[in-house]
């Protein structure tokens, strides 16, 4: 599971019959300090998540436990909207200095 912005939307008209209602996402990974990392998925939105929200993704087979996406050929689900997150960002960062 990641902290990911949604940045974008995939349009697709045809698609497999077990899909079709899905609407795809375009997540980019998120850190703790909410700072965009390279890497990002598309992403079935399971929750209503909408353009520049902050979600968290579930991946791989844990991508398929939700109502929506049970049994479908699904890799990547927004599972939640995130409205709130707390860090301890001083313990982060120093944290993050050991490790350079």
């Amino acid at each position: 599971m990641f902290l990911g912005r949604i940045i974008g939307t995939v349009w697709s008209t045809k698609k497999d019959e077990n899909l079709i209602g899905a609407k795809f996402l375009i997540v980019r990974q998120l850190d703790l300090k909410l700072k965009e990392k390279d890497n990002f998925v598309i992403a079935v939105d399971s929750v209503g998540a909408g353009e520049g929200e902050i979600v968290l993704v579930a991946t791989g087979s844990s991508a398929r436990q939700t109502e929506f996406t049970k049994n479908k050929p699904v890799d990547a689900v927004i599972m939640a909207i995130v409205d709130k997150f707390d860090v301890p960002l001083k313990k982060y960062l120093q944290e993050q200095e050991n490790l350079t």
